[in-house]
């Protein structure tokens, strides 16, 4: 062997071996990488001498933000008061809520809406109020723990047979139903009243309850009083009712004491 040749070849052996152990050393790096990507971990990679960070993500897509409402034109020969309002927009906000104050001749009576549970039911409330519906109208039945209102033709003094059938010219569908609360209509709840026979006759009638009351969680929800609201309900209700419901087959009666809605402002 030429010794001349000895120092070349041990150079040359050195840096072979240096390159497979780069290679194994790469190779190494490769599969840790592809497997944390795998799990999900993060990593960090320095690319052009910036650091990323890789996750993996599972993506959300966000709350929605608006409804289209179905608005049915309301059903011919009712024995009611139909009054034509015209309807509301056909899409409406889902963000948020919105406050009603229902100004009476006991005291005003507010509530809170969820926009995100009963848009729809909250939208036309608003829009009949802006409408001046509910002016001048009165509550035309209770039974104990709950008042029902909201019929357009229920005012004047006295009340009328035809009171409690009236509304405006369309109806909409349930909205937001109580079906996994304990107590669905607890004091302070404020909800549609409807026709047992037909989810889609929601039209401008609604109740308050003043006290928990059983009922079945087949009427929207949408709106919650504050306690001195609660306490508005009850001294108005104070005097109890005439019973008038009951000889039809029904419960309750007409308010003994006058309850008229003096302005209704939703902000």
């Amino acid at each position: 062997m030429n010794a001349t040749n000895q120092p070349e070849r041990a150079a040359a052996r050195a840096r072979l071996e240096k390159d497979m152990a780069d290679r194994r050393a790469a190779a190494r790096r490769r599969r840790r990488t592809q497997s944390w990507v795998a799990g999900g971990a993060a990593i960090a990679a320095v690319v052009g001498g910036t650091a990323w960070v890789i996750y993996k993500v599972t993506y959300v897509p966000p709350p929605p933000t608006s409804k289209a409402c179905t608005w049915l034109d309301a059903e011919p020969g009712a024995p009611g008061t139909v009054k034509d309002v015209g309807k509301p927009p056909a899409t409406v906000s889902m963000v948020g809520s919105k406050t009603v104050t229902f100004s009476t001749n006991f005291g005003d009576i507010r509530a809170v809406m969820d926009l995100t549970k009963s848009p729809c039911t909250a939208a036309s409330l608003a829009y009949l109020a802006e409408k001046g519906f509910f002016t001048g109208t009165k509550c035309h039945r209770m039974i104990p723990a709950v008042l029902q209102c909201g019929d357009p033709g229920a005012k004047g003094k006295g009340y009328r047979q035809t009171d409690g059938q009236g509304g405006p010219s369309y109806r909409f569908d349930t909205e937001y139903l109580p079906t996994s609360a304990a107590e669905p209509y607890p004091a302070g709840t404020l909800a549609m009243a409807r026709r047992s026979d037909s989810t889609q006759t929601n039209g401008s009638q609604f109740f308050f309850t003043y006290e928990n009351f059983k009922l079945p969680p087949e009427y929207t929800v949408f709106g919650q009083l504050d306690p001195a609201s609660i306490e508005v309900v009850k001294k108005a209700t104070k005097a109890g009712d005439d019973k008038a419901y009951e000889k039809i087959g029904q419960s309750g009666g007409h308010p003994k004491a006058e309850i008229v809605f003096q302005s209704v402002i939703v902000k």
